[in-house]
């Protein structure tokens, strides 16, 4: 098992970067309850609208609108664990994921592939996620695998069985997904479960965590809400991952982009633990600012980073591991 180094720890004299004070961190998580209750989100799913509203939630159902007491808010944050196993295939490649302590993996969703044989440049197809997979398995320094590329030669309504067959074929660590919707998410589970020899033994080994985006600002999909809920059901972690972009879908100030953030992570985390209480979930952040002159995400700018030393600060607050973006 794999217990990686803390962040920051004085001793080693390692270098940490703290860009909020408590008293600061304070005030974003009033003002994300704030947000939560007055504003609210937008969920897409009826049943995720049901489970809001029997909490004591707020649903508007015509506009789809749902708005979170502080209180409910409050309650989901205590239950979610502070700490998982991120099992791997074999014992040795399972990792802790806990507050401040760090792993790492590699970052994903490639669309492009310069062909290693031919030099063209092209699709990815689903014999590269599979060979991708396998490349990481290998690599010591990367403690889990994220699904690198995607097998486009697949059909469109599939693609998230394929992803998975390709990868968890050819990797022993842990696997980070997206199931891309309630189906497909399901269907995932019934392969775990034939991997791991059944349902009962896939929760005490999960070999795999869901990951699954919000829409930004405070926009909950159908098949968003169907992945939150489906992970808390199957004894799966979910990671959620807000992608907010500072100036585009979030204020351009770095407190008012992670209220926003914060938000969308809480507000998904109170669906899964209403669902499931004491479900295991990761706080997410890709988040990163707009560059105004190109209309394209900022993802290796330096304000990408205040963005995840920020948000990494609050899943520490709240005690949740947490999964962000090295830019």
């Amino acid at each position: 098992m794999i217990r990686a180094i803390h962040a920051g720890s004085r001793q080693t004299g390692g270098f940490s970067l703290n860009v909020f004070t408590e008293e600061e961190l304070e005030d974003i998580h009033l003002a994300t309850l704030e947000v939560l209750q007055r504003t609210g989100v937008f969920v897409g799913d009826d049943e995720a609208m049901d489970i809001y509203e029997g909490a004591g939630a707020v649903v508007d159902r015509h506009n789809k609108v749902v708005k979170i007491p502080p209180h409910v808010v409050e309650e989901a944050i205590q239950s979610v664990p502070s700490k998982f196993i991120a099992c791997g295939r074999t014992t040795k490649n399972d990792v802790v994921l806990e507050r401040n302590r760090v792993t790492f993996t590699n970052f994903g969703e490639g669309i492009k592939i310069v062909d290693p044989y031919t030099g063209e440049h092209r699709d990815t197809v689903k014999a590269d996620t599979a060979n991708a997979a396998r490349l990481v398995d290998y690599l010591d320094n990367l403690d889990t695998y994220e699904r690198i590329m995607a097998s486009h030669d697949a059909p469109q309504e599939t693609i998230a069985l394929h992803n998975a067959e390709a990868s968890l074929a050819n990797t022993s660590k842990h696997h980070w997904l997206g199931p891309v919707n309630g189906y497909c998410a399901r269907k995932i589970v019934d392969m775990l479960a034939a991997i791991v020899g059944g349902r009962d033994k896939l929760r005490e080994r999960p070999l795999l965590t869901f990951v699954t985006c919000p829409g930004s600002p405070l926009t909950f999909t159908r098949e968003h809400c169907e992945i939150v809920m489906e992970a808390a059901r199957n004894g799966l972690a979910v990671n959620v991952v807000s992608m907010a972009m500072a100036g585009g879908s979030a204020p351009v100030t770095l407190a008012g982009t992670l209220v926003v953030l914060n938000a969308e992570v809480l507000a998904s985390i109170v669906l899964n633990q209403l669902v499931c209480k004491g479900s295991p979930v990761v706080y997410g952040s890709s988040t990163c600012p707009i560059d105004l002159w190109r209309t394209t995400a900022s993802v290796g700018s330096p304000e990408c980073g205040m963005i995840t030393a920020g948000a990494a600060q609050l899943a520490r607050k709240y005690a949740i591991p947490c999964f962000a973006a090295g830019g």
